[in-house]
């Protein structure tokens, strides 16, 4: 869509050559996210595991119609909120977990998981679920599947905004780079489960 000024002179956007440093929340976690989800469907395709994202739920209020076959969705609101990003079973153990990533590089923001999500690991976990988190270091590449009840217990310690890198490396389980699957995660929740399958 071309704006034009008051005078009828088309605007232009100024090129910056500038490098942009910090894109705030925008898009944060989605090189995770792409990761497993190519993941799980690797997990689907061997018939190892049956897991999927869940759907946010959305509620669309205004939609444009510039022409039928172009319909764009100028307003829309979350029904509710989230609760975690993943689900599934694996040889016969619920899954539920959210997966995070953060580009600090010693510590892991607490406001990144919020109290409803911690409130639906907790029912999981209550119910014989296997809910943990699966949380990566952007900076260093290093992926982490940690307990719910671990992550909890981590929160409950600190006066801090954040859990040391270093303790969720200590509760938590590494997850070695891989190339198919990309983020092979189920041999670390079995060892952090200690399941015997």
């Amino acid at each position: 869509m071309a704006f034009r000024y008051p005078n009828g002179k088309l605007y232009e956007k100024k090129v910056t050559t500038s490098k942009k440093t910090d894109d705030g929340n925008a898009n944060r976690g989605m090189t995770l996210e792409d990761d497993l989800n190519a993941s799980i469907h690797h997990y689907l395709q061997i018939g190892k595991a049956v897991i999927h994202k869940k759907p946010t739920p959305v509620q669309i209020v205004s939609v444009d119609y510039p022409k039928r076959t172009r319909a764009k969705i100028t307003e829309a609101y979350f029904r509710q909120a989230s609760t975690t990003d993943y689900n599934g079973i694996y040889k016969g153990y619920h899954l539920d977990f959210e997966a995070k990533e953060t580009h600090q590089k010693q510590s892991f923001p607490l406001k990144n998981i919020h109290d409803h999500q911690i409130e639906h690991l907790n029912a999981v976990t209550a119910h014989g679920g296997l809910a943990f988190l699966i949380l990566r270091f952007a900076h260093s590449k290093e992926t982490y599947v940690l307990k719910a009840e671990d992550f909890m217990k981590l929160k409950a310690e600190t006066d801090r905004k954040s859990i040391k890198k270093d303790d969720i490396a200590t509760l938590g389980i590494f997850v070695n780079p891989s190339i198919l699957p990309t983020i092979d995660f189920l041999p670390a929740v079995e060892q952090l489960f200690r399941l015997n399958v």
